[in-house]
């Protein structure tokens, strides 16, 4: 079992879809830590000698922003968003989509489940 960044890697899934489970480090990153390591992209994280763990983890260290520190660094900016005033800040708050999505229709990640909403008056005088 291969620990990089604080997270276990699958054994079992090539090194390239493996690396992606880091948060921070996407297919693109984990293809180019893969080329510029000389390591084989589908070799699997089972079969990657001590050595080669070893350099993976260091560039990861060195050249990355990864996992904690990360989410702690958007969550500081979207903070500073909020308290500047700033619309996307605005948005956030509101917890609706911020980067220009519509939201008369879809949205529905974001918004919530859908709630239906009457006319406001009971209905008098029905027939019968």
């Amino acid at each position: 079992m291969a620990r990089i960044a604080g997270i276990t890697l699958p054994n079992l899934k090539p090194a390239r879809v493996a690396l992606t489970a880091i948060h921070g480090i996407g297919r693109s990153a984990a293809e180019s830590i893969l080329k510029r390591s000389n390591i084989e992209p589908g070799k699997r994280i089972q079969a990657l000698t001590e050595p080669e763990l070893t350099q993976i983890r260091e560039m990861i260290e060195k050249e990355y922003t990864v996992e904690g520190e990360l989410r702690m660094r958007v969550t500081q900016q979207i903070k500073r968003l909020r308290e500047i005033g700033t619309y996307r800040g605005d948005r956030h708050a509101k917890r609706l989509p911020v980067r220009g999505q519509r939201t008369k229709t879809n949205a529905r990640t974001r918004r919530g489940k859908r709630v239906n909403v009457g006319s406001g008056r009971k209905i008098s005088n029905a027939k019968t």
